[in-house]
């Protein structure tokens, strides 16, 4: 039996480990990305594509209020997104309204760690799906990838942040915390990764987060 993790795609072999993914302790991690155990899934069921959400897409989008932090958040990716594909202005207009978001957003705005979870779990539950449909409407091959790529570092964070709640501060002690500047990906180790599990960019996109 094989098991892929959902996050960069490592497979592993039961059969060439000689040990059964279920008698792997629980604290084992993707020696890829570091992605825990329950980000594995079985090969047979990578394929298959996520239920329909019941929810309509307008409906969702519609009632969902975005705070001026995660606007800031969205301008910031966008930016990186116009950086990388050498459009100078537009990365330049992204950032400026980033910078106009932090700085009119409260010094407690959906930082806590219930109101990111939240956040994390509402896009990977609904919103991921969602655009995932309208990008496949449009025939939109480049949004559906960038989809792809926040998806992975979305249940990332969303694993991380579970980890920080039961461990605390000790989680990051005696470590680094790395942020890949394309994709997002965030890696908790001494040094980045040599490229990044995700969107597979050289270490040097990583930037270490103080």
């Amino acid at each position: 039996m094989k098991y892929i993790c959902s996050v960069c795609g490592y497979v592993y072999d039961e059969e060439a480990e000689k040990i059964p993914f279920a008698s792997l302790p629980d604290d084992w991690v993707c020696p890829m990305c570091r992605a825990p155990k329950n980000l594995f899934v079985p090969e047979e069921s990578e394929a298959r594509e996520p239920a329909d959400e019941p929810q309509e897409a307008e409906e969702y989008h519609d009632s969902r209020k975005l705070s001026p932090g995660v606007l800031a958040a969205i301008f910031s990716n966008l930016a990186r997104g116009a950086e990388k594909q050498y459009r100078a202005k537009e990365a330049e207009a992204f950032t400026a309204i980033a910078a106009y978001f932090t700085r009119h957003s409260d010094s407690g705005d959906s930082s806590s760690p219930e109101a990111i979870r939240a956040l994390l779990s509402d896009d990977l539950s609904r919103g991921y799906p969602d655009l995932r449909k309208k990008a496949a409407a449009a025939g939109d091959r480049g949004a559906a990838r960038v989809l792809v790529w926040g998806e992975k570092v979305t249940r990332m964070a969303s694993s991380l942040l579970e980890r920080y709640e039961k461990e605390g501060e000790a989680f990051l002690a005696g470590t680094s915390v790395w942020l890949c500047t394309v994709c997002g990906f965030i890696y908790i180790g001494d040094n980045p990764p040599g490229i990044c599990p995700v969107c597979k960019v050289p270490s040097w996109k990583f930037t270490r987060i103080e």
